[in-house]
């Protein structure tokens, strides 16, 4: 409801009080007279000082004109109780007094009018609170099932491709519906349909709503948007009218694209919660099912939804038919969040000394939300300092307060306090230095931001997806280094270190129950995830071990933090000289650099690896080391990796930027569609002809890298292997890929630079692991070595499975 729309009724309204109050008074008969007791009216009855009287029945009344002014006034009115009507008639008649009697008897229509007004009110008013609770929505209060779908038009702020960064592989996908939808003949000669549904997933701030907002600038055709709790309301019914409404109205407008914001909302997986009754968010859902893949039609609809829990979607609105195309959107790489501090610094004044990528190494783990945030905030405080430009201490800056909110100023704490703060977080700075396998440490402070009195910034210097046994008892170590710190100095802890104890329990127990790093517990995961029955999970918890074993976790999980604990107390024990000097560093300048850290620590030493728990049992590991991936061997031989061979005309044209071509609408982004090279029987042992080019239907002028082989190391794998016999770009499909085919044995270990022989040759290599073209004593599948994790090529999980 607008403003003019909450003034007019609010006119409205006060015209029909106004004029129920004119009415009134002006019906009113006793306007002109003064009410006075009844004992003043008999006495003016009795001493015969009246001149004339009106009697009225019905309101009890008596209004008496006076000969002689009683008080000023010459006209007053009195009530009178309706069992003394006899009497009050007896004492007007003896006063010789004029009167006259006024009989009002109320007609049947007044009568009905006066039950019957009080009746419309309520209801109206009924009506009127009903509408506002539920949204109104079109078609005001019996509007109740329209759709809220709001229609983007060409007059709205727009958004394009180019302001999304650091999500390449979602651009690609949404740009290609995009492009299905301005120029759908290319992909229907070919047979392809368009996906009925886009899922974009993610956690918060990682930049789903600004995908979507994207495809809306950049689509050409009607964009409607919608949230998910935009559906339910608290009428039963009304949200699966809304779903068949708002896709009535996409089909009208078809082709179009509708978008669904917090899908979730909606979504949920259905026999979630608790109790009986009619659930009307799974009825609103079941119709949403019905409408994305049901017997209707639903040709140039496309949906597109986001979400940051994918994992409480009811699985029958996952499967292909309706959400096609499941996207995935992370936390941004250093690369991806290079670009999206650059596309956020755009047009604002960044000093020169300001240097964005080391800001983008510095962030690790940071969404699209929080680098804008970053560089919002440093414009703030350069605007409150009067600066003219953004600096790289007010980036520094604003940084921090991102992380750790912003700096406590007006916090006075005692001397004793500030000594204790210092010593703590240069126990976890030096406990962090010493250990190896820990990222380096980038920033100590001890001044107070958010809650915290203090921190020890570990900045990686490259994104990690996976962690090390190793890794995580560092991290352990690091965080004892502030409790132990306390208890060497001061003889006693205080409850500063109560985070860092949190932490370290955290970490300790998710490497015995969830990633299987105790010999002494095995590779089991113990206890379920604590599901919540309102989010579409399992009711309560419960454990899947016996209490033998829950006592044996605790055992494990404390004698993971003990051995941190101890390992930090020799540390801090050897270099208490440092450590002092490190205090007292920090309780003159508050905040030490990396360049003043690597001043105090020259004579630390990395301490060694803890192997406490490093135990296999009777599972010996090999001494023989890893193979070396393409990039490693490359470095070796001084080459650049990965080659970058030169783009052809035609290739060249392919992508975001690229201009249209002839015939095609503005945003056709590909070039005309040529066929696939097919494979004219290349030898299946002897790689490809030698002497002749290996293009394998490249464009004209191209040329690969190394050609003609000049050795053993061009004609075992990388030039003569092949695309179908383990060559290093194309062999995986066919004969054993990267692992059995090709650089293990058919490529640059046995068969290329190691031994100069074509891959897969007549001889089968010789591998020391088991079988022949297998480094792991099992056929490869599908050219790759499945080893039980969810890639097909024997890398672990990432992401949510790894640890981190």
């Amino acid at each position: 409801m607008n403003r003019k729309t909450v003034f007019r009724n609010l006119a409205i309204v006060a015209v029909i009080v106004l004029a129920i109050w004119g009415w009134t008074v002006l019906r009113d008969g006793n306007r002109d007279y003064k009410a006075v007791d009844t004992s003043v009216a008999m006495t003016q009855l009795n001493i015969k000082n009246v001149d004339e009287v009106q009697i009225d029945d019905r309101e009890q009344t008596l209004r008496m004109t006076l000969k002689d002014a009683v008080n000023g006034d010459k006209k007053i009115s009195s009530k009178y109780p309706a069992q003394t009507t006899e009497e009050v008639f007896d004492r007007v008649d003896a006063s010789g007094a004029v009167y006259q009697t006024n009989v009002n008897k109320e007609s049947f229509l007044m009568q009905m009018l006066i039950f019957i007004l009080p009746l419309i009110l309520l209801f109206g008013l009924f009506f009127f609170v009903m509408s506002r609770m539920q949204g109104g929505g079109k078609g005001g209060v019996m509007g109740f099932g329209k759709s809220k779908a709001k229609e983007l038009n060409k007059d709205m702020p727009s958004t394009t491709f180019a302001d999304v960064a650091g999500a390449d592989e979602a651009v690609e996908e949404l740009f290609e519906i995009k492009d299905f939808l301005q120029n759908p003949a290319r992909y229907q000669a070919l047979g392809a349909k368009i996906p009925k549904g886009v899922l974009l997933f993610g956690p918060p701030g990682t930049g789903k709503t600004l995908l979507a907002r994207a495809v809306a600038g950049e689509a050409g055709v009607p964009f409607f948007t919608i949230s998910g709790s935009d559906f339910v309301e608290m009428f039963v019914g009304v949200g699966a009218s809304r779903v068949r409404d708002m896709f009535e109205q996409a089909k009208k407008n078809s082709p179009c694209i509708i978008f669904v914001d917090e899908i979730d909302a909606v979504g949920r997986q259905r026999g979630a919660g608790l109790g009986g009754g009619h659930d009307e968010r799974e009825q609103t859902l079941n119709q949403l099912l019905v409408e994305m893949d049901g017997f209707g039609e639903r040709s140039g609809v496309i949906l597109i939804a986001a979400t940051n829990r994918p994992d409480i979607l009811d699985p029958a609105l996952l499967r292909p038919g309706r959400f096609d195309r499941q996207i995935p959107v992370g936390n941004p790489d250093i690369a991806g969040r290079k670009a999206i501090l650059n596309v956020h610094a755009q047009g604002k004044p960044i000093d020169a000394d300001a240097d964005l990528d080391g800001l983008a190494k510095r962030t690790p783990g940071m969404s699209g939300a929080d680098l804008a945030n970053v560089i919002n905030e440093a414009a703030l405080l350069a605007a409150r300092e009067n600066r003219t430009s953004i600096t790289a201490e007010l980036l520094e800056e604003s940084v921090d307060r991102v992380v750790g909110g912003p700096r406590r100023k007006s916090r006075i704490i005692s001397e004793h306090e500030k000594k204790i703060v210092a010593y703590h977080e240069g126990g976890h700075t030096l406990a962090a230095w010493a250990m190896p396998d820990l990222d380096p440490i980038y920033k100590v402070t001890i001044l107070a931001r958010g809650r915290t009195g203090g921190h020890a910034l570990a900045v990686p210097e490259q994104d990690k997806d996976l962690m090390t046994r190793s890794e995580m008892i560092a991290r352990l170590v690091m965080a004892m280094g502030g409790r132990a710190a306390e208890e060497l100095v001061f003889h006693e802890p205080t409850t500063g270190a109560s985070s860092d104890i949190d932490q370290a329990t955290k970490i300790a127990r998710a490497m015995v129950t969830e990633y299987g790093m105790s010999a002494r517990l095995g590779a089991v995961r113990y206890g379920q995830e604590q599901g919540d029955p309102f989010l579409g999970r399992s009711m309560g918890a419960h454990s899947d071990y016996s209490a033998e074993i829950a006592g044996e976790i605790d055992d494990e999980v404390r004698r993971l933090i003990e051995a941190a604990h101890t390992e930090a107390w020799a540390i801090l024990t050897e270099y208490r000289d440092i450590l002092d000097v490190l205090a007292t560093q920090l309780l003159e300048r508050e905040t030490l650099t990396r360049k003043d850290l690597e001043k105090i620590f020259g004579k630390v030493e990395k301490r060694p690896r803890i192997t406490t728990f490093n135990e296999f049992g009777e599972r010996t590991p090999s001494d023989k080391p890893p193979v070396k991936t393409p990039g490693e061997l490359a470095k070796e031989r001084g080459e650049p990796w990965p080659p970058e061979p030169p783009r052809s005309p035609e290739l060249a044209k392919v992508g975001p930027h690229a201009q249209p071509g002839p015939g095609e609408l503005p945003g056709q982004q590909y070039p005309p569609q040529t066929p696939y090279p097919q494979h004219q029987g290349t030898p299946q042992q002897g790689g490809a002809p030698g002497g002749t080019r290996p293009d394998y239907g490249a464009p004209a002028g191209w040329s690969a890298p190394g050609w003609p082989p000049t050795g053993g190391g061009q004609n075992g794998a990388g030039s003569n292997g092949g695309p179908q016999n383990g060559a290093t770009q194309n062999g995986a499909p066919q004969n054993g890929g990267y692992q059995s085919g090709g650089y293990q044995s058919g490529g640059y270990q046995n068969g290329g630079y190691q031994n100069g022989a074509p891959p897969n040759s007549a001889q089968p290599p010789t591998n020391p692991y088991g079988q022949p073209g297998s480094p792991y004593g099992q056929p490869p599948t599908n050219g790759h070595h499945n080893d039980g994790h969810d890639g097909q090529n024997g890398q672990p999980p990432s992401n949510g499975q790894n640890g981190q």
